[in-house]
């Protein structure tokens, strides 16, 4: 891809931020719900532009995870289009007013929060990111260039098109949503410059795009996404809430950031949880890799190599250790983690407390699945992708991490 030609779209994006960052509320609103409509309406047509998209990826070798997010259904299409209606029913963030104060010189001095401004997104294989992104983008002020795989071009594509359509059809620049057509290595290199025009630039997808795009970008970035989670079977802990819960974790969707990769099993309860859990993740198909004490309890796992505890699979495989304590395992997760979600199985509260305290993590649990960090589920309608950095936001991105804030002062001719 030519650089003269993503210049253009950055040109295009800041133009269409001009009249995105000043419709009101209603505006904005009455775009996500057309789009919602629209969505449901082009069914059929969403279905055949992703079915090519998967028959290129099995002629390309895709499998497994990937291919569970390349696709689309009927349902999928309905809570894609569910998501957007949410993000009508949010408050909007943008003009908020924060921390109005008057100096002893009688200056008002407030924070308003307004739009970021133009949003760079490169995702990997996901449809449902490209109409995530883009209702959020909208409801925030925020113009969008997005930037998908080729694995998923021609679902992306006609995601974007009805937005672009609704946008017309509201009599609004189409360019507030635009996806990058080319799709090779270049072209995200060449987004990773374009500071000029981007004001932000997040990545969603694997481990070896998220540290290209740090590594490489001069627009500001927000990391997101690898996730090495962990369950903790603490020895206070019940047993059917930890079989149920490190079962929905592994199984319910394999392939996304925000299932268990890891098990940490207390000692003391390790000869009645293992043999259970094991049974149950054999029926759902997970290999198992252990250390010595899993193996010897579950037969048909394998040994763990130093590699497995920090690995994030994205597929029906779990790593499991056996520790001492509860600050062993709070330490291993610390040391192995990726900063996403971790989850704690006990009764104790003094445990539960110490985990919750002590896990270095965008989200930490007590007794619930780690399936949950989502931004549909916490009640943002969708998100932008789930932050493990540490400044701005972290965790999962709604409404209001896409936004900054001005400091507005008001006079009465104060000259200092």
């Amino acid at each position: 891809m030519k650089m003269s030609e993503l210049i253009e779209i950055g040109k295009r994006a800041k133009e269409a931020s001009k009249q995105l960052a000043h419709l009101n509320t209603e505006q904005k609103n009455r775009v996500l719900l057309l789009v919602a409509d629209l969505l449901e309406n082009a069914r059929s047509e969403l279905l055949e532009a992703n079915e090519a998209d998967l028959k290129q990826g099995e002629e390309m070798g895709l499998k497994g995870a990937i291919v569970e997010r390349l696709t689309l259904s009927g349902s999928r299409i309905k809570e894609i289009a569910a998501g957007l209606r949410e993000i009508v029913q949010l408050e909007d963030p943008i003009g908020e007013i924060e921390e109005m104060k008057k100096r002893p010189n009688g200056l008002l001095i407030g924070k308003k929060r307004v739009p970021l401004g133009v949003v760079g997104v490169i995702y990997e294989s996901r449809p449902n990111v490209t109409a995530d992104v883009a209702g959020l983008c909208i409801k925030t002020g925020n113009v969008c260039v997005l930037r998908g795989g080729k694995e998923a071009y021609r679902s992306n594509n006609a995601i974007v098109k009805i937005f672009q359509e609704a946008l017309l059809e509201g009599e609004l620049d189409p360019h507030m949503v635009q996806l990058v057509q080319d799709t090779s290595r270049e072209s995200a290199m060449a987004m990773m410059k374009l500071n000029a025009y981007l004001d932000i630039l997040i990545p969603r997808g694997g481990a070896g795009l998220i540290q290209a795009v740090v590594q490489n970008s001069t627009v500001p970035v927000i990391e997101t996404g690898v996730g090495n989670c962990h369950i903790y079977v603490d020895e206070a802990a019940d047993l059917e809430k930890a079989v149920a819960i490190v079962y929905n974790a592994k199984t319910h969707r394999p392939g996304v950031c925000n299932a268990a990769e890891s098990l940490l099993v207390h000692e003391k309860v390790a000869a009645e949880v293992l043999p259970v859990l094991g049974e149950a993740l054999k029926e759902g198909g997970v290999e198992i890799r252990g250390d010595k004490w899993t193996c010897e309890m579950i037969p048909e796992a394998v040994p763990a190599s130093e590699e497995d505890w920090s690995t994030e699979y994205l597929d029906l495989v779990i790593s499991s250790k056996v520790v001492g304590s509860v600050e062993e395992a709070v330490d291993h997760i610390n040391r192995y983690g990726s900063m996403h979600s971790e989850s704690i199985i006990t009764e104790n509260y003094s445990h539960s407390q110490y985990f919750l305290d002590r896990v270095d993590a965008a989200a930490v649990y007590v007794n619930a699945s780690t399936r949950f960090t989502d931004g549909f589920e916490f009640g943002y309608g969708a998100e932008i992708g789930i932050s493990t950095q540490k400044l701005h936001a972290r965790g999962p991105m709604g409404l209001k991490e896409l936004t900054t804030s001005k400091y507005i002062i008001y006079g009465s001719g104060q000259i200092r």
